[in-house]
């Protein structure tokens, strides 16, 4: 395995970089073949660029277009969602959609506000569903699915206000009357998993 030594003054530039990109999006890196290391907060920019810091609620381009992971990052989970949604009734599209929202595929994905994996459960939800290792794609995957069925049955099915519970809380869409509460993230966040589940139910195979 290659191993560098980072300069101070190097340490000191990621760090600056690190804490401005972290401010706006996502961040990616890549370490190159002489041992640089590199970030951006442009999704796609270049294959080597690994998702290292994800920011909730940000993985659709400002362009308004969905974000689609990769073929590879599909089929990773693929078998257990389809496990886990056939188990609890919910439609794998949904699934695959609410955890490319969440975590873009990142299993290790850790939010500011504690949420944490695939399906970024905070981790009052994963006790509340029995997740004993939040990291875990197979518990996160069935702890999440389970939260989801259960909102889509405290909601009468209606989707849009499943997903906005799963953003912001049940009881926050109870305040607001049985709506999508009128937060920005969330009122982000539920037509863009929308937009993936429908992305998600086209896609050949």
């Amino acid at each position: 395995m290659r191993r560098f030594l980072a300069s101070p003054l190097a340490v000191l530039f990621a760090a600056l970089t690190v804490a401005s990109l972290e401010a706006k999006a996502d961040i990616y890196s890549f370490t190159d073949e002489r041992g640089v290391v590199h970030f951006t907060n442009i999704p796609g920019l270049d294959r080597r660029y690994k998702l290292i810091r994800r920011e909730a609620g940000s993985a659709t381009p400002r362009s308004g277009q969905a974000w689609m992971p990769s073929e590879a990052d599909i089929r990773r989970f693929s078998g257990i969602i389809d496990v886990a949604a056939r188990s609890h009734g919910i439609e794998p599209a949904l699934v695959h959609a609410v955890i490319t929202a969440e975590s873009a595929f990142n299993p290790n994905a850790l939010s500011r506000k504690g949420a944490s994996g695939l399906m970024q459960l905070m981790p009052d939800t994963a006790r509340r569903y029995g997740v004993r290792n939040i990291f875990d794609p197979v518990e996160n995957i069935h702890g999440g699915v389970r939260y989801l069925r259960d909102l889509l049955a405290m909601f009468n099915g209606d989707v849009r206000l499943a997903l906005a519970g799963y953003n912001a809380g049940e009881n926050a869409v109870i305040r607001a009357g049985n709506r999508v509460p009128p937060y920005v993230e969330t009122q982000n966040y539920v037509p863009k998993v929308i937009d993936l589940y429908h992305r998600f139910r086209t896609r050949p195979g």
